[in-house]
């Protein structure tokens, strides 16, 4: 199945299409037939209507953008979205305290350094024995935080370095209620970041027992290799859980489909001619639905340009029954 334009454009024309439709038609191509100086019908092709028929000229079809693309196979995703949050990996998080209380002699690094294993962070001297030891890191690491300065007195209650491990970092996702049943640990996550287009893939390996009060919301966690640093703890993410994957023999993009009356359609091209056909709709992602009925894979599908043929064939019928 061809790799279309998105929606963007179609969007566009839907919306400046209806109240100008005619009168661009008309302006730009021409109607259905004109009376020339003889009073015979000129017939000028772009567009004119025959019952459910749209004729438009490749041309004028080129002009208002429409696209087509072929009825054909797809794989079809049934997915949940969600939102959340990178944060370290709480398995590769040091909160280093001293061994001994006593004073800083010296501070070796500082916030966002990284470290080796075995590398010496900060001198002190203990309060027990007036010697000096030295406090060091236990794996290679990043600095995220510190709490010592040169001559300030410590103790053993609480942590003056936090080294984080960031080669492999936390997705925590929020799933809501209604979800619940539906997510399990091994799921497969799609995860976007919300600052650009980077994405990956990881599992879910864990999902919180309770449910946050505040939030109604109950965590999945997606384990995510960092090998560059791209994921920062902090940064804010979408997940896409893939729950279903079902492989169609006859798919359309979504925005191929519309609604002409109770009827559910795509418009069918043949050459110069667009006819609407009415389909049944099966499982459906954003971006392909399987359609079913008086159909056939190879067939001409307009992706871009629909509302277009749907607006000239409403404005037929009222101009019809305004007739009568």
């Amino acid at each position: 199945m061809k790799n279309l334009r998105g929606q963007k454009r179609d969007s566009l024309v839907a919306k400046i299409f209806f109240p100008i439709s005619l009168a661009a038609i008309v302006g730009l191509v021409g109607c259905d037939a004109r009376t020339g100086g003889d009073g015979h019908h000129e017939e000028r092709g772009d567009p004119h209507h025959q019952s459910d028929v749209v004729r438009i000229s490749g041309q004028t079809a080129e002009e208002f953008g429409f696209q087509v693309s072929p009825v054909g196979p797809a794989v079809i995703e049934e997915t949940i979205a969600l939102t959340g949050e990178v944060r370290a990996n709480k398995d590769r998080l040091a909160h280093i305290v001293p061994r001994f209380g006593g004073v800083v002699t010296e501070v070796k690094k500082q916030v966002g350094d990284r470290v080796s294993s075995g590398e010496v962070l900060a001198i002190i001297e203990s309060s027990r024995s007036l010697t000096t030891y030295s406090l060091e890191a236990k794996f290679d690491g990043l600095i995220m935080e510190k709490h010592a300065t040169r001559g300030e007195v410590v103790g053993t209650d609480r942590e003056i370095f936090v080294v984080a491990d960031l080669s492999t970092v936390w997705v925590d996702l929020d799933v809501r209620m209604g979800d619940l049943p539906r997510v399990k640990p091994g799921g497969v996550v799609t995860v976007k970041s919300t600052y650009g287009d980077e994405s990956t893939r990881g599992q879910i390996s864990y999902i919180t027992p309770f449910i946050d009060h505040k939030t109604r919301t109950a965590k999945a966690r997606v384990v995510l290799a960092n090998e560059d640093g791209f994921w920062r703890p902090g940064m804010f993410v979408t997940g896409e859980l893939t729950l279903r994957r079902s492989e169609v023999a006859a798919a359309v993009p979504t925005s191929a489909i519309h609604l002409l009356g109770e009827k559910t359609v795509v418009f069918i091209m043949d050459k110069d001619e667009y006819r609407p056909r009415t389909v049944q709709i099966g499982v459906r992602d954003g971006h392909y639905a399987e359609v079913r009925g008086q159909i056939d894979p190879g067939e001409e599908v307009v992706v871009l340009g629909g509302f277009t043929l749907k607006s000239e064939l409403l404005r037929d019928h009222f101009a019809g029954d305004h007739g009568h």
